[in-house]
């Protein structure tokens, strides 16, 4: 081996290095589309079952099949949105109603009152500021949250527009994607990619589905406990909630907290100068315990139900092995991978069964696919 050679093999290590970083660097600007992307294919592979239903059952062209679908997608997206304004104004209008200092003020109050109902009446009640729930509370975030929650809605405009132009095209030509892809695989392993592709996209879309399913049991439950006991924009608050479940393991803390917060918030009355009425043992309590019982409820029936039967009819895998999944995708990637752990897994499976199925261990994982 001459100098020649290593020093052409030396540039061309270094070759490969800089185009690597410059894809990486590419695809890093562009990672709002590549975001948009993957949205419109995840909203494809929903509307892929009833597209197919349209085509093969009531013998829909193609294209209306497609235009269909995406305006029962549309309207369905339209009316969920229209559910949140009215709790967002509510929420919003009760929140710019009330004296953050007298509501600062019941808030201890409802403190004392709490620590007393479960210590007894004569219980001494310790400053609220050694408690650790309320030490670093700020009642000023409220009002900024709901601000920077309206002035986000113009990129998200942007961005949503995006997502349905992209989608409309992946439901209309179902393969798009998969030849796009296609272009980079060498001739002779394109026969075995287009088989991974078409099992990868039967594979995802009955997880998606069975996720809505999962959505529907939460929401269903939740909706008749917060119904049960009063509570205002109880079917937003439901879905609200039941969507948060998606995140694995942490969703439902967040969705726990959230239910909390908004079941004292639609519980607190105030007068017509706006101060606040104290009802915290006869009304507050009482209901968000009632809620949260029906929550922790629906959590039992999602984990011991629910999920088994998504985890183990959709993608064919073990809930212990998803779990492991689970978490090493979060540790990895934080909430993002937690959210795409089970998809992206999914994806790696049918592709080593494909290429790998020699492999033993690959065989012990793939068995069911």
């Amino acid at each position: 081996m001459n100098s020649n050679t290593i020093a052409n093999g030396i540039l061309k290590a270094l070759a490969i290095i800089i185009g690597a970083l410059l894809v990486l660097y590419f695809f890093y600007k562009i990672q709002s589309v590549l975001v948009y992307i993957t949205v419109a294919a995840v909203i494809s592979l929903l509307g892929r079952p009833i597209v197919r239903f349209l085509r093969q059952r009531l013998k829909f062209r193609n294209t209306l099949a497609t235009i269909f679908t995406m305006v029962l997608m549309i309207g369905l997206f339209v009316g969920l949105i229209s559910m949140f304004i009215p709790l967002i104004e509510d929420q919003g209008t009760k929140l710019a109603l009330y004296d953050i200092a007298e509501l600062e003020s019941k808030v201890e109050n409802m403190y004392s009152e709490g620590y007393k109902y479960f210590h007894g009446k004569d219980a001494v009640v310790p400053p609220i500021e050694e408690s650790k729930l309320f030490s670093n509370l700020d009642f000023s975030f409220i009002p900024s949250f709901f601000n920077s929650l309206i002035s986000g809605l113009g990129s998200f405009s942007i961005g949503l527009l995006s997502v349905l132009f992209i989608s409309f095209f992946l439901l209309k030509d179902s393969k798009l994607l998969q030849d796009s892809v296609l272009v980079l695989v060498p001739n002779n392993k394109e026969e075995r990619w287009a088989r991974s592709f078409e099992k990868i996209k039967d594979l995802l879309s009955r997880y998606f589905v069975g996720l809505l399913f999962q959505i529907l049991i939460l929401f269903v439950i939740y909706t008749i406990g917060l119904l049960i006991f009063g509570i205002d924009n109880a079917i937003v608050i439901a879905f609200l909630c039941a969507l948060l479940n998606l995140i694995p393991y942490v969703g439902p803390l967040i969705s726990g907290v959230l239910m909390m917060i908004l079941c004292v918030t639609s519980s607190i009355e105030t007068n017509d100068a706006g101060i606040i009425i104290d009802n915290f043992s006869d009304v507050i309590l009482p209901n968000t315990l009632g809620v949260m019982i029906f929550f922790l409820a629906g959590q039992l029936i999602d984990n011991f139900l629910s999920q088994p039967l998504i985890f183990s009819s959709s993608v064919k895998s073990h809930p212990l092995e998803i779990f492991l999944v689970i978490i090493i995708w979060g540790i990895l990637f934080g909430i993002i991978g937690m959210v795409i752990a089970v998809p992206s897994y999914t994806v790696i499976k049918v592709i080593l069964k494909e290429f790998l199925s020699d492999n033993k261990i690959v065989q012990s994982i793939t068995k069911d696919i």
